[in-house]
């Protein structure tokens, strides 16, 4: 049982977390806002930018039934409007190759993004903060401690290998760019939003069964 629910939360979370981030998606915006940086400050950047990001994500994680209590939103409704998010960013990637993020302008004396708009909306915008608390709704709702604590570790864990992950990327981003070229990163971007869409009509049908189970 716990093994089961260990990989159903670390592969889970992974495999969503990786999707909606896109690490290869954010590559035109890192470059575009450091193109007139040095390498070690290009450096600087990109593990500024994964560790906000990883921290946003946690936050998020610990705080969103927290939230979803102030609020008064069930978990259901939270995973069917979090399901909508997430499906509507994918049918953008998928259908108009839109990035989610929004590089603006590098002009003036400004010499950080790492925040934002790297780490976000970049990296942790809202579709991936609707994934995170969606997960932390299903650890809730874990029958025992244990499984709760194992749950929450696994998820963890997805959030730091997800970040540690978008960090290569961004530290290899102009060698990547170069090699991908347009067309390899529009198809790449187009294959990740089918997966988003996949993820967000799960995340539907589970808050369907959650109003269901609750009604």
């Amino acid at each position: 049982m716990f093994k089961t629910l260990s990989l159903q939360f670390l592969f889970g979370g992974l495999i969503s977390l990786v999707t909606i981030t896109n690490p290869l998606s954010k590559i035109p915006l890192f470059v575009t806002l450091t193109r007139e940086m040095s390498e070690a400050r290009r450096a600087s950047q990109a593990k500024w930018a994964c560790l906000y990001a990883a921290m946003i994500m946690v936050v998020c994680l610990l705080a969103g039934n927290v939230i979803l209590a102030v609020f008064g939103i069930s978990y259901g409704a939270l995973r069917i409007a979090g399901g909508f998010v997430v499906a509507v960013l994918g049918y953008r990637m998928l259908f108009l190759s839109m990035d989610p993020g929004m590089a603006p302008s590098t002009s003036g004396s400004r010499e950080d993004f790492a925040f934002f708009p790297i780490a976000m909306p970049g990296i942790s915008g809202p579709g991936t903060i609707a994934v995170v608390i969606g997960i932390s709704t299903e650890i809730a709702e874990q029958a025992s401690l244990p499984a709760k604590v194992l749950a929450f570790s696994m998820t963890l864990t997805a959030i730091l290998l997800t970040c540690f992950g978008t960090w290569l990327v961004l530290r290899s981003s102009t060698l990547i760019s170069h090699k991908l070229g347009r067309s390899g990163r529009e198809v790449m971007t187009r294959l990740m939003g089918f997966l988003l869409i996949c993820v967000g009509v799960q995340f539907v049908v589970s808050g369907i069964r959650s109003f269901m189970a609750g009604s």
